[in-house]
């Protein structure tokens, strides 16, 4: 399944939800909400984030950008 650029999505290796960023080679490479660093995953491991795990992801990238050092 191809999810578009811009658009949320799942890599099922792990769990983590990202941005789609563009593709590089045989990647799409993602990234977190909120910025952070990209990762590569194959195309064939993504899947559309539903809208309960996008909030999940913004939510702890807003608790993280809280966080006192």
């Amino acid at each position: 399944m191809t999810v578009p650029q811009g658009a949320y999505a799942v890599d099922i290796r792990d769990g983590r939800v990202g941005v789609v960023m563009g593709r590089v080679g045989p990647y799409v490479q993602l990234r977190p909400p909120g910025g952070g660093r990209e990762w590569d995953c194959p195309p064939e491991d993504l899947r559309p984030a539903p809208p309960r795990e996008v909030l999940r992801a913004r939510v702890r990238q807003r608790n993280a950008e809280g966080r006192l050092p």
